[in-house]
């Protein structure tokens, strides 16, 4: 059977899209009209990330949400430890999930298994989908007649990435956003509401107080110059990101986050994180050191700790311990080097890098929470300072003419 993508209209009137199985085109458009589906394009999906498009067929998404990717990977490892045949809890899966991306790849995976192929090698064919670690995991897997449990291995390694990744977003949007609007307002205020309110203070030609000269001063260059700032800054960015696209510029600029007085040691954590949970995932699939730190070079987000780990691998191959290369990198918190010394000194370096992981899921959790908590009345108090210099340099002018007056 061929997987095919269709469009079409429900008995209800309403637009239906999805994937459906059959061996013709004809036979597909039948089944969905048994389903009470009125096909109006049916066109053959075509397997793979990169592929050329074939005649009349579509290619299969290359992203999916890392939820969707924790609840496939959770309903595959179900299926497969309730004794259900891989091809059967493929076919399941297919028709299970709901996001059509996700239904399109499942459906590629089966069709690659029916024809033969591994399960790693049908999950290649998703590079952008599954990840080095994910494939290794699955390999490992297969190799051992251990799917189920690498799978469920591979579920908690992925939620738990997920909720961290979430923690750390959810935690910084609403300061980034608070911050974003009090400079809208700010600019707007300063661009076009205090120029007509300082204008009767210009036109009396007597002097002014200090704030108000100051306010005066801010105004004009911004309603004057604004543009040619913004332009500027606009300019600035476009060699700035070229620069980060480099590879000495990635590196020197990760390296400068990780330097970051609050925010660096929050990013340090999370990649320290990511990296053992990593190491402790493949070293529990039987994957070897050297193969491990490969694949955490890929996954853990930042140059300067990929050079480390990098760095890591020659000194391991030359037949020392992981724990000196990383201690010399000066990147990995001092808990984490002993508690791996301790691990390759005892043999138990996946529990060791597993404690590490939760450890510093535990601290990124604490320093975001009070980094928050003080951050955000940090920036009311600053917001409220510069209303309250912009209202005092209005106030102080009426209040000196109304002195006269009197």
């Amino acid at each position: 059977m061929a997987v095919y993508i269709y469009k079409g209209l429900n008995q209800n009137g309403r637009s239906a899209e999805g994937v459906v199985d059959a061996e013709t085109p004809r036979l597909a458009r039948a089944r969905l009209r048994d389903r009470g589906i009125h096909p109006t394009e049916v066109l053959p999906a075509i397997g793979g990330v990169g592929d050329a498009t074939a005649a009349g067929g579509r290619r299969i998404g290359n992203r999916l949400a890392p939820a969707d990717l924790v609840l496939i990977t959770r309903q595959w490892a179900t299926l497969l430890s309730a004794g259900i045949p891989l091809l059967e809890a493929l076919s399941a899966l297919t028709e299970q999930v709901e996001d059509r991306t996700a239904k399109q790849i499942c459906a590629d995976l089966r069709e690659g298994v029916r024809e033969g192929m591994s399960v790693t090698a049908a999950l290649s064919r998703h590079p952008g989908v599954f990840s080095p670690l994910y494939r290794q995991m699955v390999r490992a897997g297969e190799a051992s007649g251990t799917l189920d449990q690498m799978l469920v291995r591979l579920a908690d390694h992925l939620e738990a990435q997920h909720r961290l990744t979430s923690q750390v977003v959810t935690a910084l949007t609403y300061p980034v956003l608070m911050l974003a609007l009090s400079l809208v307002i700010l600019i707007f205020i300063l661009t076009f509401v205090v120029p007509k309110v300082t204008t009767v203070f210009v036109d009396l030609n007597q002097a002014l107080p200090l704030p108000t000269r100051i306010l005066l001063v801010i105004s004009g260059f911004l309603g004057r110059w604004g543009w040619l700032v913004a332009l500027l800054c606009a300019v600035a960015l476009f060699p700035m990101s070229r620069w980060r696209k480099t590879e000495a510029g990635r590196r020197r600029y990760d390296r400068w986050l990780l330097s970051l007085p609050v925010a660096g040691r929050a990013l340090r954590l999370v990649a320290v994180s990511r990296c053992t949970k990593t190491l402790a995932t493949l070293l529990a699939g039987g994957a070897p050191l050297l193969t491990a730190l490969e694949i955490a070079q890929q996954v853990i987000g930042n140059r300067a700790l990929e050079a480390a780990l990098g760095a890591a691998r020659l000194h391991i191959r030359e037949g020392e311990g992981i724990a000196g290369p990383l201690k010399m990198s000066g990147l990995f918190p001092p808990m984490a080097i002993h508690m791996i010394a301790t691990g390759e000194k005892s043999g138990q370096l996946e529990a060791m890098l597993e404690k590490i992981a939760e450890s510093c899921d535990r601290e990124v959790e604490t320093t975001l929470t009070r980094g928050t908590a003080l951050l955000s009345p940090l920036l009311i108090l600053g917001m409220g300072g510069i209303v309250f210099f912009i209202v005092l340099a209005v106030l102080l002018p009426i209040f000196e003419i109304s002195h006269q007056i009197r």
